[in-house]
């Protein structure tokens, strides 16, 4: 049988404290989601100020990062050139920058998604999340 990382409680907290240090550092108001490695919600907290949707939407970009082992923005890119049957992918839904695996060991244990300013500012929060727990 093989073997394989989950995250705790504790690493969710870690991970979950940084990427709201990094949010509020910048005074970006986001929604932050974290996930298991099936999808599987484990934490969402919306900061003051991020709009209603991006609670829904910090889930679906986690989701996707999850499930595909990848960053949700290669699934925005592949669209974006063109390849738009892509958006009838099963189970994906959020498929715009701001999710991110977690890997370890060339693991995924899951993944952050983050909603609320530029795709590229929401990934940048959950890198820093994820870095607070990789190091």
């Amino acid at each position: 049988m093989k073997q394989k990382h989950q995250l705790t409680l504790e690493d969710v907290k870690k991970i979950a404290q940084a990427a709201e240090a990094e949010a509020l550092a910048n005074h970006w108001a986001v929604s932050i989601a974290i996930v298991d490695d099936g999808g599987h919600l484990l934490w969402l907290q919306r900061l003051d100020g991020a709009a209603p949707i991006s609670a829904q939407i910090a889930p679906a970009k986690a989701h996707t990062a999850a499930l595909g082992r990848r960053e949700s923005k290669v699934y925005e890119d592949i669209i974006n050139q063109g390849r738009t049957s892509f958006l009838s992918a099963p189970g994906l839904q959020g498929l715009l920058e701001g999710g991110v695996p977690i890997l370890v060991e060339g693991q995924c244990v899951g993944a952050v998604g983050v909603s609320g300013v530029k795709s590229i500012e929401d990934a940048q929060v959950a890198k820093a999340g994820i870095a607070a727990l990789l190091g």
